[in-house]
């Protein structure tokens, strides 16, 4: 049993946050979490000393690539298949160590990923899987270049991992069913083009509303599961939303329109700001095309008055960040932009943490720090209220505990 005390409390509930407070942990589970003076200790309990930082539920990323981390072209194509799974351990011990407990992958890590990490045979994040998007030939997702060349960013179509390319109904339900047989535990569709892709753009919406819905039904009748759509373009996200759609990823052109059904349907935005900034970022470090620059661009200020726009609106909004698009481990950027686009810290902190479980329908067992959730929790040494950017330093995230056990600690 453990008990971390000389903490600020911030619970993940959008609460006030609780000075001088501890959090009890006993197995996997959190026993408390409030003011030190609401609970007895007993003399069994390990104690962790705070140093006086802020205590908060584990971070949850809701769109990453944990298989995937852009690098240049010529690099990834003398690099054998399977070096890539040996880096991903990497990239899974960074998240971590960012702050990031559980995360949902947006293609590109397959069951065996999951299980890896389950089973302890590698360290990283919780992991909510899609295996891979669906995609149009020729949309997002669509490797061809007009070399006539395809190049994917992650060999398609090995065993555990199909490809997600189909076209028209049937091809769409049998590729959904396709997913779901790979352990696919959320499907992942491009239902618009996109910023990397380099034969369509953003606004292209990419699927009918008929396809989109196959799509949607599919999971729900098979196994109870939900779709998320990859959609920029303000068309292609009323053909998701229309369609039953669960979550919308990225929401570039997003119109006022879009903004009212997605109230009307409870579906939720996954923002990814930091994605097109990252790209631009990083661009001729990893060799990024021209094509991707010039979008990244020209969406950037459009995507952040997007955000605020649905933000005030009241729409659902679950922290994602496209890590694996940019380095992995920098995810915890993602909150200093939403501020920066008029989110509250507060609110900030409960699309990483409260907001992000219900997304992924894990509200009932994680995303705040309440008694009988299990004890996957930070320790920041900054105030992410005065100073959310804080977060995205990962020397300020002293301690990470995922499922009640320690995974970081820099406290002395």
């Amino acid at each position: 049993m453990y008990i971390i005390q000389n903490v600020q409390l911030i619970d993940g509930t959008g609460n006030a946050p609780v000075s001088n407070a501890v959090v009890v942990v006993e197995e996997n589970k959190i026993r408390y979490a409030g003011p030190a003076n609401g609970y007895t200790l007993t003399g069994k309990e390990t104690v962790i000393d705070g140093n006086g930082g802020t205590v908060m539920p584990g971070m949850i990323d809701t769109h990453v690539h944990m298989r995937l981390e852009y690098k240049p072209m010529a690099q990834a194509l003398t690099t054998p298949f399977s070096y890539g799974f040996y880096e991903a351990i990497n990239y899974f011990q960074r998240t971590l160590d960012a702050g990031v407990t559980s995360v949902r992958d947006a293609l590109g890590a397959d069951l065996g990923m999951k299980l890896a990490i389950e089973n302890g045979i590698i360290t990283g994040p919780r992991m909510q899987v899609s295996i891979n998007a669906l995609t149009i030939t020729g949309g997002h997702g669509d490797g061809y270049t007009v070399s006539g060349t395809t190049v994917d960013l992650l060999a398609s179509d090995y065993p555990g991992m199909p490809h997600g390319m189909c076209d028209g109904v049937e091809e769409v339900r049998k590729k959904t069913r396709e997913m779901l047989r790979a352990g696919a535990e959320v499907i992942k569709v491009h239902a618009t083009g996109g910023v990397l892709s380099a034969t369509d753009h953003p606004e292209f919406a990419q699927f009918s509303e008929e396809e989109l819905r196959v799509m949607v039904e599919e999971a729900e009748f098979r196994k109870g599961t939900k779709v998320m759509a990859h959609a920029q373009g303000a068309q292609g996200i009323k053909n998701a939303v229309r369609a039953g759609v669960h979550s919308i990823e990225h929401g570039i052109f997003i119109d006022d329109e879009a903004i009212e059904l997605m109230l009307e349907n409870g579906t939720y935005l996954v923002p990814t700001l930091l994605a097109p900034v990252a790209v631009l970022e990083t661009a001729h470090e990893v060799g990024m095309p021209e094509t991707a620059i010039q979008k990244s661009k020209e969406v950037i200020e459009i995507h952040r008055e997007s955000f605020t726009k649905a933000y005030k609106a009241g729409v659902k909004i679950a922290m994602g960040t496209d890590a694996g698009v940019f380095k992995h481990g920098t995810n915890l950027r993602e909150l200093g932009l939403m501020v920066d686009a008029k989110m509250t810290p507060m609110d900030a902190i409960v699309a990483s943490t409260k907001t992000a479980a219900e997304c992924l329908g894990w509200e009932d067992r994680l995303g705040t720090l309440e008694q009988g959730k299990l004890a996957d929790l930070i320790i920041s040494s900054n105030d992410p209220l005065s100073d959310i950017h804080g977060l995205a330093n990962t020397d300020n995230i002293q301690f990470v505990m995922k499922d009640g056990v320690i995974e970081k600690s820099l406290l002395a």
